[in-house]
């Protein structure tokens, strides 16, 4: 692009060479002045008419202003209504939650009295209760309070769950403990109560049920405890004992290998003997006893198995 330049008729002609990239240059400027000019026009003349009364520019101006107000209020308005509708499913579900864990609470064994000082924080003297009627149109203090409200409900729920989930594990932790796997696989030769004695003839009272075996017949722990001893005795020949905690013992006799210690931890269905038939026994079979506070129990009653007769009638003392 040319431009002739030319002063007066005598004079000599200039011109002017302008390239594209020149001419994109000088547009670019010229547009960044017109912006920083109505900036300029904007501060100076309709902020001052604003401030100052000026008759219709500062009507124009306030009328644009209430206009974009108007639009961020209503846009605030709408979202604190959403949250309005959140908060009030939240806390419907937080009902529920309450109503369950006094369910499983109940179930876990946690008492009324244990709950007590939690319900007396939580709910309000006088009695309580009714549907829940979310707030119409809140305002953010007042949402804000309601997740306050709900934020301390949820730690509290928690903290009943969490009681309830200590009473299962502490319920599984004694059901573990107590002896109801059978020690051997396999009838049982001979159950609690009077008899006459194999060896003698007389009458005898048989402390627990006998299971024949061949020698080297695995025998596992009926539930998981402690190895309280593992010795021999003169009676029961080669015998085990494992305790249970809470009194209760077991006892394995007339073994002929004992793979655990005293001191060691043993669980529940694991390999502790095997089938012998030392000290006083007229062949291989396991000798299983419960005792509860050095008491003999008839492990029937723990092994759930039905009650079986001594081996011999019974015989008056």
């Amino acid at each position: 692009m040319q431009i002739l330049v030319t002063d007066g008729s005598l004079a000599r002609t200039r011109v002017l060479q302008l390239s594209r990239l020149r001419l994109a240059l000088g547009v670019g400027v010229l547009c960044a002045l017109l912006i920083l000019m109505s900036g300029a026009i904007y501060h100076t003349i309709l902020l001052k008419a604003a401030n100052e009364g000026w008759p219709i520019v500062s009507r124009l101006v306030r009328l644009v202003v209430r206009d974009d107000a108007a639009q961020r209020d209503r846009v605030m308005r709408e979202n604190l209504d959403a949250m309005a509708q959140r908060v009030g499913e939240m806390q419907a579900k937080l009902v529920k939650l309450e109503a369950m864990g006094e369910r499983v609470s109940g179930l876990a064994g946690v008492k009324a009295e244990e709950r007590r000082p939690l319900q007396q924080q939580q709910r309000p003297r006088g009695g309580s209760g009714g549907p829940y009627l979310p707030l119409e149109h809140p305002s953010l203090d007042e949402l804000m309070r309601a997740l306050g409200a709900m934020d301390e409900a949820a730690d509290q729920h928690i903290d009943v769950l969490t009681l309830a989930e200590s009473r299962l594990f502490e319920s599984r932790l004694k059901a573990l403990m107590v002896p109801s796997t059978r020690p051997l696989e396999g009838e049982i030769g001979s159950g609690f109560g009077f008899r006459s004695d194999p060896i003698t003839g007389l009458a005898a009272l048989h402390t627990g049920l006998d299971f024949p075996a061949d020698v080297g017949a695995p025998i596992v722990a009926a539930a998981g405890g402690v190895v309280l001893a593992s010795e021999f005795h003169p009676q029961y020949g080669q015998l085990l004992e494992i305790d249970h905690g809470n009194g209760l013992v077991t006892r394995y006799a007339h073994t002929s290998k004992i793979l655990v210690k005293p001191g060691d931890l043993v669980r529940r269905g694991q390999v502790v003997a095997q089938v012998g038939t030392t000290g006083r026994s007229t062949g291989p079979h396991l000798h299983f006893e419960v005792l509860v506070d050095n008491v003999p129990q008839n492990p029937a009653k723990f092994l759930n198995v039905p009650a079986v007769p001594p081996l011999a009638a019974a015989v008056s003392r």
